[in-house]
């Protein structure tokens, strides 16, 4: 299951699954969504504003092929991405999860809101824009 290292200091880099040099050398197709944790706000309180959380997921498709994390903490939040691949449930899933705010943990939670922003569907987003306008009048 996930592998974890050690890096300088209490930087870890974890992963479970396929990351890209994988997929690529089994002839996998997929899609890459990477959240930057300089932008988490338990990170940036804590100076740990380094690292990302990096996902492979099949094009279009929201389960997990693979996860990798840099950071503080990263053999722990590697878990929710473990759980994905065995019990299969996808990013929808995470991002429709409750994440303790501030947490590290959120990082997953934001990593799919990346990926879900992606694959919003165009038409959907445009009538949820005209909606909101004629609601404001």
């Amino acid at each position: 299951m996930p592998g974890t290292h050690k890096r300088h200091h209490e930087i870890e880099d974890s992963l479970v699954g396929l990351n890209e040099q994988e997929a690529t050398q089994q002839g996998i197709e997929y899609e890459v969504t990477k959240f930057d944790l300089s932008e988490l706000d338990r990170a940036i309180a804590e100076g740990e504003a380094h690292g990302m959380v990096k996902i492979l997921t099949p094009p279009g498709k929201d389960s997990v092929l693979g996860a990798t994390i840099v950071g503080e903490n990263a053999g722990e939040l590697i878990g929710e991405f473990t759980a994905a691949m065995k019990h299969g449930f996808g990013l929808n899933k995470i991002l429709g999860t409750i994440h303790i705010y501030p947490t590290l943990f959120e990082a997953n939670k934001y990593a799919a809101g990346v990926w879900k922003r992606a694959h919003a569907p165009e038409k959907l987003l445009s009538w949820v824009e005209r909606f909101h306008q004629w609601r404001r009048g």
